[in-house]
């Protein structure tokens, strides 16, 4: 038996992932652990969690893989400033104590945070390195169920590379193109979410979110000024805009000054109709990049199938395109495709590149479990669990549970949906989830400022059967990780009037675009979610169920949070949750809670409690 632990931290999104012969075990975010979003800390937790999963400690384990190279990030940020001098000196002076302090010698410093798992663990040989973006394509092309794929990664930026082109074949990948820092299609998304008032590394969905609202009227001067884009969809950013490469913004005065506007201030600015417009036109700016990029290798590769991943991976619009046009015949994309996937690549890439073993391909499913690959609870833990926090539940027998939340749901309730293992990577898919009836005209307002405590413009997603896709959306592929975006069927949707055509931004939201209009987004489009028997069967049947009721094979699916909070992970993360929002009905396994059963002392001011993003 051979275990390999993967490990991502020190930037954005720390996890660990565990993979026992090549089999992918367990992966978990640090954040879901520590409440803290986007924890980049030593992963102490999860890599706590995939042990015991394992029922093995740390001395067991064979190699230790971390998922990028910190020497060729300490040599890119040298020359970057030396490129750039004397642009950028005091950011220098305040990163470099850090990076000597820790950064630089990472080996040693993992190596004595290791030990706080496992005081016994003492052999630093079994720390070994991968590159970035080599991370990234592994955990893109491994898991996937292609014998031979194409593998796109495009992100912020890794140690030096930003975007790459590799060929995955059998158990190998080839490097085949890169394009490096600062040259970066994440990097200039980036710069438009800080330039919006949004948070980097954090608020890029919402910019994705708000997109549809504006029109693009910027994208022919962002192609003009701020990035040159070849036919090929290489492209290089013009710096004389950005700061990111030496200072401690995005942009700089030149860059508002290009459109007229300051960057917004969040606190004291409401979002425009420019803000909108803004966000249309780089989000318009990327899909011509992504497009001419997989057209061009698709030519030269003549391969038939795509994989991708990085943080670019995520922009699930972008991903629906690339589907829509054709260019490939089959497309793959890691539903962990940030940072927190690079734990899992890293442990790919070291079992198959390293040591050579074998893939098996023979099944059409990923080997991704549904990216279910996080806790689970039993049925005596969730009771003991909910004793102590004081709560008041039925439990119910399988069928009649399904039967029980299914007419709740159909009746408008909101349901905290607690199931199975937790889901890896940023999408609740129907094990972490809040989910609701899609057909109400006020569910999508009321879930965002009722629950999730966050923007009205903020779409939310379907949950849909396999089999009745095609009936409700111009889509017909499996997209299990919710990351394809597609149009509603046209016989569904409810044409604008010619007077409600002439409304801008925000006024168009409370327009009913379809007969599921919770899901169906400003342009008729919805972020998709199939869901198959064979990964989560309970949801499946919950669906199934609803169905039944109600002729509609579709549920809302949004993660079970509010804005700035991770995902729920444990029992007390989710009554907490439920007790300080306006949901109706919390569902923890087989146990069901009433918000109108519980004790009102124990509703709480959950709101005030988390950093908004």
């Amino acid at each position: 038996m051979k275990s390999i632990l993967g490990i991502s931290a020190f930037y954005h999104d720390s996890a660990a992932a565990l993979l026992i012969d090549g089999k992918i075990i367990a992966a978990a975010q640090e954040e879901r652990f520590t409440r803290k979003k986007h924890d980049s800390s030593y992963p102490y937790n999860s890599i706590k969690y995939v042990l015991n999963e394992a029922k093995l400690n740390l001395t067991q384990i064979d190699q230790i893989v971390f998922y990028e190279k910190p020497f060729l990030k300490f040599e890119r940020l040298l020359e970057t400033y030396l490129a750039f001098a004397p642009r950028g000196f005091s950011t220098f002076l305040m990163s470099m104590p850090i990076w000597l302090r820790e950064k630089l010698f990472q080996k040693n410093f993992i190596f004595e945070q290791l030990k706080r798992n496992d005081k016994d663990f003492n052999d630093i040989e079994k720390i070994s390195f991968s590159e970035h973006h080599f991370s990234h394509a592994a955990s893109a092309y491994y898991p996937s169920p292609f014998d031979e794929a194409v593998i796109l990664t495009l992100d912020g930026v890794g140690e030096w590379a930003t975007t790459t082109l590799a060929i995955g074949k059998e158990n190998k990948i080839s490097m085949i193109k890169e394009i490096y820092f600062p040259h970066s299609i994440g990097l200039l998304y980036s710069a438009f979410t800080y330039y919006t008032g949004f948070k980097v590394n954090s608020g890029e969905y919402k910019v994705m979110g708000l997109a549809p609202y504006g029109k693009p009227k910027y994208t022919e001067l962002i192609l003009k000024e701020l990035i040159d884009v070849k036919e090929d969809g290489s492209f290089r950013l013009n710096m004389k805009y950005f700061n990111f490469a030496t200072g401690l913004t995005m942009t700089n005065d030149k860059f508002s000054k290009l459109f007229g506007h300051k960057v917004r201030d969040p606190d004291k600015e409401l979002l425009t109709q420019f803000h909108m417009d803004i966000a249309s036109s780089v989000q318009e700016v990327i899909e011509i990049i992504v497009l001419k990029l997989v057209k061009n290798i698709q030519i030269e590769t003549n391969i038939q199938n795509l994989c991708l991943a990085g943080g670019v991976a995520l922009n699930c619009v972008a991903n629906g395109k690339i589907v829509k046009n054709k260019i490939f015949k089959n497309v793959w994309i890691q539903p962990a495709s940030g940072d927190a996937g690079g734990s899992l690549g890293a442990a790919l890439a070291y079992w198959h590149q390293e040591l050579s073993q074998p893939r098996i391909t023979s099944t059409p499913l990923d080997k991704m479990n549904g990216s279910f690959l996080g806790p689970k609870f039993d049925e005596k833990f969730i009771e003991k669990s909910l004793q102590k926090l004081g709560a008041n539940f039925l439990k119910f027998q399988n069928e009649n549970l399904i039967n029980e939340v299914a007419n709740e749901l159909s009746n408008g309730k909101i349901v905290g949906w607690f199931q199975g293992r937790m889901e890896f990577g940023p999408r609740a898919l129907g094990c972490r989830s809040i989910i609701a009836d899609p057909r109400s005209e006020k569910m999508q307002k009321n879930l965002n400022l009722k629950i999730k405590y966050r923007e009205s413009f903020r779409p939310f997603a379907p949950s849909i059967l396999r089999e009745d896709l095609n009936d409700w959306f111009e889509l017909n592929c499996d997209s299990p990780y919710m990351l394809l975006v597609a149009n509603v069927k046209e016989n569904i949707q409810i044409k604008e009037t010619e007077k409600n055509k002439n409304l801008f931004g925000i006024d168009r939201l409370n327009l009913k675009r379809s007969s599921i209009p919770a899901v169906t987004h400003v342009d008729y489009s919805a972020r998709i979610q199939t869901v198959h028997k064979e990964t989560n069967p309970k949801y499946y049947y919950l669906l199934e169920k609803f169905k039944k009721l109600t002729k509609c094979p579709i549920l809302v699916n949004t993660s079970f949070n509010i804005r700035g909070e991770p995902i729920v992970c444990s029992i007390e993360d989710a009554f907490k949750c439920f007790m300080g929002t306006e949901l109706d009905i919390l569902v923890c396994e087989n146990f069901v809670l009433k918000k109108q059963d519980q004790d009102k002392n124990l509703q709480n001011n959950y709101k005030s409690q988390v950093e908004l993003d």
